[in-house]
């Protein structure tokens, strides 16, 4: 339940004049809507996320226009000239992974919810698909998904959207875990609070429980980003993905020149890993500190 009375201390003394009083204070609660520290970064992630899901698609194609010295293993010159080029393939390759997120997040939630339900017809079919999937790698996944989208003619699915379907029902399974430890891990106390005061379960689940669900594993959900980021690319080679291996494999087949491009996409899986982790550590601190 939310507090509306914070503790502060006082001057005022007892009457032994050892301790301060301590007077609550009267807070009235405020909606999300109406917090600037929570609408300004919902507002831009909304706003990023927007852009990203409606940007343009990247080509399939990815040529070097230079020769690299043949007498020496490594070429600076020519590294630098394919960096362009990975920098596209790590564009579809963050925009997929960012886009099957979301996927995973909602659907995670929603498997949590049928998996803690008590009909057996909505609870045990969750369990077999959570367990099924989790217990499958994301390699075998995608393949089935490549299969089944060519023997299914209605299924008019691109490779870029196979990837957002596997990577994201793959993702889900994972979250639906850390969200039911989440939720088990709300004090008997607040359901019992919910039902003294006769909230309905919809009441019960969007104001009480979900509310202090989500914060306690949304560290565990941006671990599950930054993995997503780096499984994304499985589905280059499998499901043919102009994503960032895409792009080494096609510049190695061309050019016979492994050692740039595959340095190349080391450092982009750097470059959006290691702000990706910052970012979770910035989170981890962040609610540890609120909850301190």
């Amino acid at each position: 339940m939310s507090d509306i009375t914070h503790e502060r201390p006082s001057e005022t003394s007892t009457s032994s004049g050892t301790e301060p009083m301590r007077h609550l204070e009267f807070q009235p609660h405020r909606r999300w809507y109406r917090r600037p520290d929570v609408v300004v970064p919902v507002a831009l992630m909304a706003l990023g996320l927007s852009i990203l899901a409606m940007t343009g698609r990247a080509g399939r194609s990815y040529r070097s226009r230079m020769t690299a010295d043949g007498d020496t293993n490594f070429d600076l010159d020519y590294f630098f000239h394919l960096m362009p080029q990975m920098l596209q393939g790590l564009y579809v390759t963050a925009r997929a992974t960012v886009l099957a997120f979301l996927i995973s997040i909602v659907l995670g939630l929603l498997f949590a919810l049928a998996r803690r339900s008590h009909v057996r017809a909505v609870s045990w079919p969750a369990v077999a698909v959570i367990e099924f999937i989790r217990s499958t790698p994301i390699l075998v996944q995608f393949f089935f998904l490549q299969a089944l989208v060519r023997a299914t003619p209605v299924l008019d699915l691109n490779a870029v959207e196979v990837l957002l379907i596997g990577l994201g029902v793959h993702y889900a399974t994972y979250a639906s875990e850390a969200y039911r430890a989440g939720i088990d891990s709300v004090p008997v106390g607040q359901w019992e609070a919910a039902t003294a005061l006769n909230l309905g379960p919809w009441q019960t689940w969007t104001k009480v429980i979900i509310p202090q669900a989500v914060p306690n594993v949304l560290p565990t959900l941006g671990n599950y980003l930054v993995a997503a980021f780096k499984d994304a690319p499985i589905a280059d080679a499998v499901l043919s993905v102009p994503g960032i291996l895409f792009f080494a494999n096609t510049i190695r087949s061309n050019d016979f020149r492994p050692v740039e491009p595959y340095l190349l996409i080391g450092v982009g899986f750097l470059l959006v890993s290691l702000p990706a982790a910052w970012l979770v550590r910035r989170l981890e601190r962040r609610i540890a500190y609120e909850r301190t």
